[in-house]
């Protein structure tokens, strides 16, 4: 069947490209081919993991500032030093207040590092069906790459201004495995659970 006259390209003249969308970019992959996790489930993952741990943090706090609260020394609005001797108040207090910290650090590792540990997943990452893997894919996920992981992201993040920031960004630009600067110090890249 030939094309009416005025249809198509003139005679000797080649026909027009056919004008394609270009390819979807390629999906990052690990080292070992499995698609790695996108910085939304990662963040969302970290904001469940947050969510749950200062639940707990609160449950465990609320009963030492009920304490701290109780032990406060009445103050005689008309004394000359209305709040008397606080010595023997702000000593425990800040004593309180290290243990506590210490503690919620502790608690902390025991719920990064060892869930991590076990299944390469804290409670925020399996809701969010991705996985914490070593970037080599002949090694297995050691308690020692998830305890290097807590302390720069969590340790790192209490002690230097803005750390968690930096860290949690850097995903965006790090090529090729999209990796944060905790996973870039244990060596793991997060991939995304198949189903």
């Amino acid at each position: 069947m030939t094309q009416p006259p005025g249809y198509g390209p003139p005679p000797g003249y080649p026909a027009a490209p056919a004008y394609l969308p270009p390819p979807p970019p390629p999906v990052p992959v690990s080292p070992a081919g499995v698609p790695l996790a996108d910085f939304a489930q990662r963040l969302l993952a970290y904001m469940i993991d947050g969510a749950l741990l200062s639940a707990v943090g609160f449950a465990v706090a609320l009963p030492v500032f009920v304490v701290v609260f109780l032990r406060l020394p009445d103050v005689d609005p008309y004394a000359t030093e209305p709040f008397g001797d606080l010595d023997g108040f702000f000593l425990p207090l800040l004593l309180a207040e290290a243990g506590l910290f210490l503690l919620l650090l502790l608690i902390y590792y025991l719920y990064v590092v060892e869930f991590m540990h076990r299944t390469g997943q804290t409670l925020g990452k399996k809701a969010m069906k991705i996985r914490v893997v070593p970037l080599d894919p002949g090694r297995t996920l050691t308690r020692g790459m998830a305890a290097r992981r807590y302390l720069v992201e969590y340790v790192g993040g209490l002690l230097v201004p803005f750390f968690s920031f930096v860290d949690g960004l850097w995903q965006l630009r790090d090529k090729p495995y999209q990796q944060t600067l905790h996973d870039k110090v244990a060596r793991t890249v997060v991939v995304k659970v198949s189903p």
